[in-house]
């Protein structure tokens, strides 16, 4: 259904003779966006939009350069903070988990038991409780 408004939207920009011509940034970042997420071959692609390889190319190109260039703010990189580590306290052990997922294990009499996702330290649990 996508593909449908977006072909419309091209449709508009098609000269006399055929070609895309004067397509704006907006568009070419939305064919680019529909061209990334198809999971089909570029015959199907470019059919849904009822352009050939020849016409849409060239669009492609462009908007590949674009976002090399960095044009497109859209889906620019947006930094997130994440607290590095948390800790839980027990008399009994205490447990360490990190952002990547990774969790350790420090029993009382100084051993310790790192666990590479946290599913497997709560099977550990679940299994010696």
């Amino acid at each position: 259904m996508e593909n449908v408004t977006l072909k419309r939207k091209l449709s508009s920009y098609v000269s006399d003779k055929g070609y895309l011509k004067h397509v704006p940034d907006d568009i070419l970042f939305e064919v680019l966006l529909a061209w990334e997420n198809w999971t089909g071959s570029s015959k199907e692609f470019y059919g849904t939009l009822g352009f050939t390889h020849a016409q849409m190319a060239s669009l492609i190109g462009k908007a590949k350069r674009l976002k090399r260039e960095g044009h497109f703010s859209d889906e620019d990189f947006k930094q997130i903070k994440i607290s590095t580590e948390q800790n839980l306290n027990s008399e009994h052990a205490t447990v360490t988990t990190s952002v990547c997922g990774a969790a350790e294990l420090v029993l009382p009499g100084g051993k310790l038991i790192r666990f590479s996702n946290i599913d497997f330290l709560l099977d550990y649990l679940k299994k010696s409780a």
